[in-house]
């Protein structure tokens, strides 16, 4: 029931430990899968990161810089230097506001949209690949599962987007811990 392996001797019940590892390994391979299926095609001038910036800006209209650095979690100056290279490459167009020369939006090019348009389709057939074979409850389950998975992730970015509260998160991770290791 409990496994003391990989954990630092701490004691975790298997299927926790089975579920982490399986976790750990669905994201990575995932990655990998995405950058490779990227580097094999049409596309193999775009990175992950930059791909995810395509797909952030989104195919429709022009979006603010603000705004697409604030949905990707990352600084506007992070979000600058990539831009330049998708303009450079002939993904992304950049555009000063015609009412506020201040605010740069940003668009994607013809190629833009069909690259994320092609990141969207990968993205689809995996699911369509993981979901075949199922029947309607057991997709049912699967995606409901799924959802909760992704709401309590969600949830945990948000408790560490504050500094402050990463810390209190983290003393009562630590705190948990020293707790179930006394029982």
């Amino acid at each position: 029931m409990f496994d003391n392996q990989s954990t630092g001797g701490i004691r975790v019940p298997r299927d926790e430990e089975l579920m982490s590892e399986a976790l750990v390994r669905i994201f990575e391979n995932v990655v990998l899968t995405e950058e490779k299926s990227l580097q094999a095609g049409y596309f193999s001038d775009l990175s992950i990161a930059e791909m995810h910036t395509l797909t952030a800006i989104g195919p429709y209209e022009a979006r603010t810089m603000t705004k697409t650095a604030e949905d990707l979690g990352i600084t506007t100056g992070t979000l600058t230097v990539a831009i330049d290279r998708l303009v450079k490459k002939g993904y992304v167009i950049r555009q000063r506001d015609t009412k506020d020369m201040r605010v740069v939006r940003i668009s994607l090019t013809r190629n833009g949209k069909l690259a994320c348009r092609m990141n969207s389709k990968f993205h689809r057939v995996l699911a369509k690949h993981i979901l075949e074979g199922y029947g309607p409850e057991d997709r049912e389950h699967i995606l409901k599962l799924v959802s909760e998975v992704d709401t309590y992730i969600e949830q945990q970015l948000k408790r560490y987007d504050n500094t402050e509260d990463a810390r209190k998160t983290a003393m009562e991770v630590a705190n948990d811990k020293k707790s179930k290791e006394k029982a």
